[in-house]
């Protein structure tokens, strides 16, 4: 089996590639897509950083491949829909630059609270500007923690370490889950309110875009410290800028970007931001870490056919693969819809299995159905291996039951979801051997093909709504491709599942809810 190694890697990771018998290693960093596209269709495995881009052209050559593997966690390098239609593996290492993004977030909190680097830059210069430098302690301050996943949670621990106060907003995970781990779960208000230090550790989504803006910065405190060591975008950079040029904030400290590298920007002029350039995974540990890990992951799936940390297909069996595949592609979309529907922390989900399918192993299925329902939150983060653990850790209570018959379909899956404010309905199955259909989303009854950009629309059931719809997109620009309609007679309403073409801007969809009978709109990506 042949391995390519495309981007710098640690040599832990290549000497593991080097002492196991059947793998043959090759090391080309700095490719240009075109060498990379004429090489790649002689090998079998591919290990890539952030640099290499594995598009849909490279994968068009990529005759042999069967596994592509990340050092590291963030995939918006590959073509990851792509991939999985070529049959290919794509696996990252989620756990290896835990403890390394954490630390780095302190260290950027306590250079930003004692200007270090300011400090460096003047001594460096001649000067001895000790007034010039007061800082502050983190003692008894509030750090507010957007976000507490495995790497917020580090953040924490060591926060407290130092006698901070932690509070969390992190609309995904139950209160008592929180509190489990000895921390305040708030609001997104109140922590603006109340933190002294605000750092950010959830993944960039749609949701999660601009998500501190103006409107933002101007609730949080007089004199407060925001952080991001997560993911460029979800500050709105040039809102930042005025917060710290009017002295509304203290400062600010961001090793990530909107645009990498961010070129002219309006903050490095500012003397209250401090900055690195993407280093929250850069220590000699961690590029060992990762390094190791997927160097494990690629010669575990070549010689053994065993499949971890893959983020495109479930832990299956390759004889069982055939006949569950379509229904794991059903029940991860059946996931992620359900997460797009709520609106609050996840609490409780029963899997319904009736049919044919029962006859089969369904453990792969609930673990495919948990990982489409937490890929929306944490996007890279969660894949097939982690996802029954991540949910357990969520405090988000699964229960699976099975019916040998099922009316009406050979197989039919229902997915019941209750988060704290509400509860959701959606059921699916098979047409044929291989084609997912949703059939049922709450009261209303279609189907629909849960693929793409969508749009689901509830409204009433009066004349006129649909084509006032499809006007309104079309002025966007945007084709519907396939529309599906479910009536609910009782009280006169309608479901509508759209399928279009690109997904609308907040203008357009703010359009659609203006138009009269609409009740709701919510965009769904699947």
């Amino acid at each position: 089996m042949k391995v390519l190694v495309s981007d710098p890697l640690s040599h832990v990771g290549i000497q593991l590639f080097q002492e196991t018998p059947g793998i043959d290693v090759d090391v080309q960093t700095e490719l240009s897509p075109r060498t990379l596209k004429e090489i790649i269709g002689g090998y079998d495995g591919l290990v890539i950083r952030s640099t290499t881009r594995v598009t849909a052209d490279v994968l068009a050559s990529a005759h042999s491949l069967r596994v592509i593997g990340r050092a590291g966690i963030g995939l918006d390098n590959v073509d990851i829909p792509e991939a999985s239609r070529c049959g290919i593996v794509v696996m990252n290492t989620p756990e290896g630059n835990t403890i390394t993004a954490a630390e780095h977030t302190i260290a950027m909190m306590m250079a930003i609270s004692r200007n270090i680097p300011q400090a460096t830059a003047s001594l460096k210069a001649g000067k001895w500007e000790k007034k010039a430098f007061k800082g502050r302690e983190l003692f008894n301050k509030t750090l507010g923690l957007i976000g507490a996943g495995h790497i917020g949670r580090v953040v924490a621990d060591r926060a407290r370490g130092m006698k901070m106060k932690v509070i969390v907003y992190d609309p995904y995970i139950k209160p008592e889950a929180i509190e489990k781990l000895d921390l305040e779960p708030v609001s997104l208000d109140e922590l603006l309110a109340r933190a002294d230090y605000i750092t950010i550790h959830t993944p960039k989504t749609e949701e999660t875009v601009d998500m501190i803006d103006r409107d933002a910065l101007a609730q949080m405190k007089k004199d407060a410290i925001l952080l991001n060591c997560a993911c460029g975008g979800i500050v709105n950079e040039e809102d930042l800028c005025e917060a710290l040029e009017s002295g509304h904030l203290a400062g600010a400290a961001f090793d990530v970007f909107a645009t990498e590298p961010p070129g002219e920007s309006r903050l490095m002029s500012l003397d209250n931001f401090i900055c690195t350039p993407h280093l929250g995974a850069s220590t000699r540990e961690a590029q060992d870490n990762v390094a190791k890990e997927v160097a494990e992951q690629i010669i575990a799936y070549l010689l053994h056919g065993s499949v971890k940390n893959a983020v495109n297909v479930p832990s299956i069996s390759a004889e069982l693969m055939t006949v569950l595949r379509p229904y794991a592609i059903l029940l991860e979309r059946m996931g992620s819809l359900q997460t797009q529907l709520s609106d609050s922390a996840l609490v409780e989900v029963n899997i319904d299995y009736s049919g044919v399918i029962t006859q089969y192993d369904v453990k792969p299925l609930t673990t495919a159905m948990l990982k489409g329902l937490l890929t929306p939150i944490l996007k890279h983060d969660v894949n097939f291996v982690n996802a029954a653990y991540i949910a357990a850790d969520r405090g988000i209570k699964v229960v699976e039951s099975k019916t040998s018959t099922s009316e009406g379909f050979a197989s039919l899956i229902k997915l019941t979801v209750r988060t704290l404010e509400d509860e959701h309905i959606v059921s699916g199955t098979i047409f044929g051997k291989k084609l997912p259909r949703i059939l049922r989303i709450n009261n209303f009854h279609l189907e629909a093909i849960p693929e793409g950009h969508n749009l689901l629309i509830q409204n009433e059931n009066v004349p006129g709504v649909i084509g006032a719809i499809a006007f309104t997109l079309g002025q966007g620009g945007i084709n519907i491709n396939r529309m599906q309609v479910g009536e609910e007679k009782e009280h006169k309403e309608n479901v509508i599942f759209l399928s279009i073409s690109e997904m609308p801007n907040d203008n357009i969809i703010q359009k659609i809810k203006d138009l009269k009978h609409i009740i709701s709109v919510r965009r769904i990506n699947l």
